[in-house]
């Protein structure tokens, strides 16, 4: 059964370029990667630039393999220094209805 999760982050204005290039490198690994993990999408804020919706899809094997992976750590060692005093918002979901 798919594994249906969001995260919520601001970053701070002087960071939004470092932030910005982590994420993109990410994407990058996790298509490369985390062929169990799709969609995977970062959402830039169009009112307020520093904040970021990222909402992905696991299949069964892929949240363990994520959660676990390199790609990660790397990923959220640079990015968690240059987050917003308001942190990081996980939340899981189920499918309710879809398009497809």
């Amino acid at each position: 059964m798919p594994i249906y999760m969001s995260v919520r982050f601001s970053v701070k204005p002087e960071s939004l370029v470092i932030s910005k290039r982590a994420i993109e490198a990410f994407m990058a690994y996790i298509r490369e990667n985390e062929l169990g993990t799709q969609p995977y999408t970062s959402l830039q804020g169009s009112e307020n630039e520093t904040d970021f919706l990222h909402y992905f899809i696991f299949d069964d094997a892929a949240e363990e393999k994520h959660h676990t992976a390199e790609g990660v750590k790397h990923f959220t060692s640079i990015l968690y220094p240059e987050l917003s005093s308001d942190g990081v918002e996980f939340k899981s979901y189920t499918l309710a209805a879809a398009t497809k």
